[in-house]
């Protein structure tokens, strides 16, 4: 028998290098890639808990906002469909117009007829408006006339701050039939 060295027997000490070789066969094919696979797996696991940690957090105040949705009217502007009013009843829009206006919460200052639409064979009425009030309830306003069928445009708008409160000026045309 033929010793190295270190005292061994070659004969042992090659079969200490090739045991030594398949361990670290053994590691590196079997249990680092297996490491590797258990660590992307805790970072998955990780991820999936804050997901539910957040879900747990949010999930009521999302069951509410769903609840409200459900209960609530959604905010659908009006869209009837179009018509015409008579010139006698036309002169009814005045109250319309102040009424909607108060609904609101703005004060109609003016509501005036052109005179140049109301005479003649116009198919239409323009009625110039001037109202006070805050902006917000001028959509409020505006919303409330799109309900009216006999409501054909409104033509132009005009805002102006003043030291009390907001003024708006809005040209209205009145669809007129016969």
């Amino acid at each position: 028998m033929e010793k190295n060295n270190l005292g061994i027997p070659s004969k042992s000490f090659s079969y200490l290098i090739i045991c030594g070789g398949i361990i670290v066969i053994f590691i590196l094919v079997g249990i680092f890639p297996m490491y590797r696979y258990t660590s992307n797996q805790a970072g998955e696991i990780k991820k999936i808990k804050d997901q539910i940690e957040d879900l747990k957090v949010n999930g009521p105040t999302y069951l509410k906002l769903q609840k409200e949705m459900a209960s609530k009217d959604l905010h659908v502007l009006p869209n009837p469909k179009k018509t015409t009013i008579s010139r006698e009843e036309a002169a009814k829009f005045q109250n319309v117009f102040r009424t909607i206006a108060g609904e609101s919460g703005l004060k109609a200052i003016s509501l005036t007829p052109d005179s140049s639409t109301m005479a003649g064979s116009s198919k239409f009425l323009l009625n110039n408006a001037v109202l006070k009030g805050e902006f917000v309830n001028f959509r409020k306003m505006l919303i409330g006339l799109a309900a009216i069928p006999y409501l054909d445009r409104i033509e132009e708008i005009s805002i102006s701050q003043r030291s009390d409160s907001m003024e708006f000026r809005i040209k209205i045309w009145l669809a007129l039939g016969s």
